[in-house]
């Protein structure tokens, strides 16, 4: 498998119907918020444990997981992976690092920092994502409603909280230099897009159900350029039918024009290999997009079988 060797920017749009995208457990696991401006918010971590989830559940060898349900240290995980691949304590920390990327897709993917097993150090993960924001205020849900939230031994009641609506904008790049000490293919590179888009299909959730993926672009630089636009989200311009929270996906328009303008300039000099593009049919009030390749994120993912 050919190791990524072209740096990359990408942008993922979703929007999220009377759901909670990302709660804050330090705020009765209300949706994550600015309260200034009102701005819904979601970290990388919640992308990332999604798209762990979706693949270690079609087969995919997953290091940041859970062992038959239960959460376990990163030690513990280290253990069964080296009693695995037959791996001896002993063994130097080369080969034990070997084994580990060989077969942990997320760690080709996301990297970790590792203390463990004779083993320290700071895998840089190729895939690097920013925290989501919401293009428009927000209003949460006023509701009183009750749960049970059921804990690894006991039950408790909870209220629910969820937003009216938003549409959220995350940000990501590439990086072929951490690729290349990590490993990650292109073909781990279209895993990860694919599960990025089909584990929001896939969420079902209480909380997290209302949540739709509407469009993957990114930006591929040429192999021999070093550089990034960097946010992607700084090259669009948003246009709100009403200045107070949107509750639908139709009161919003989405404008390119600056992103074109950056990418066009990039390509005149030979910078930018191609522009891919994956949009939802959802997704009609868009203007000025770049010139695109289409991409087919919706193509399933085969389940891997182990032995």
């Amino acid at each position: 498998m050919t190791t990524v060797k072209n740096n990359s920017d990408f942008l993922f749009i979703y929007d999220a119907t009377n759901t909670n995208p990302n709660g804050d457990a330090d705020q009765e696991n209300k949706p994550r918020m600015d309260m200034e401006t009102k701005t819904l918010l979601v970290s990388d971590v919640r992308r990332k444990r999604d798209v762990r989830d979706f693949l270690s559940n079609k087969g995919y060898e997953i290091f940041v997981n859970t062992l038959d349900g239960d959460k376990v240290t990163m030690d513990k995980m280290f253990d069964v992976v080296m009693k695995k691949y037959k791996i001896d304590s002993k063994a130097n920390q080369q080969e034990k690092i070997k084994c580990i990327l060989s077969h942990m897709l997320d760690m080709r993917i996301f990297g970790s920092a590792m203390a463990v097993g004779g083993i320290t150090r700071t895998f840089t993960g190729p895939v690097q994502m920013g925290w989501g924001y919401s293009l428009h205020p927000v209003d949460l849900v006023k509701s009183s409603s009750i749960v049970t939230i059921m804990n690894e031994d006991n039950s408790t009641f909870g209220k629910v909280y969820k937003a009216h609506y938003a549409m959220i904008a995350q940000s990501g790049s590439i990086n072929k230099f951490a690729a290349a000490k990590t490993g990650m293919s292109n073909e781990d590179k279209d895993l990860f897009i694919r599960a990025l888009i089909q584990s929001m299909m896939n969420n079902l959730t209480h909380s997290k159900q209302g949540q739709k993926p509407l469009l993957y672009l990114e930006v591929e630089y040429d192999e021999g350029f070093d550089g990034y636009l960097g946010d992607l989200r700084r090259f669009m311009s948003v246009d709100l039918q009403k200045q107070n929270a949107i509750r639908q996906i139709n009161e919003i328009s989405l404008d390119f024009a600056a992103l074109t303008q950056a990418v066009n300039e990039l390509k005149s000099k030979g910078y930018v290999k191609d522009v891919y593009l994956w949009k939802s049919s959802l997704l009609q009030q868009l203007a000025n997009l770049p010139e695109t390749k289409a991409l087919d994120l919706l193509k399933p993912i085969p389940d891997v079988k182990e032995g």
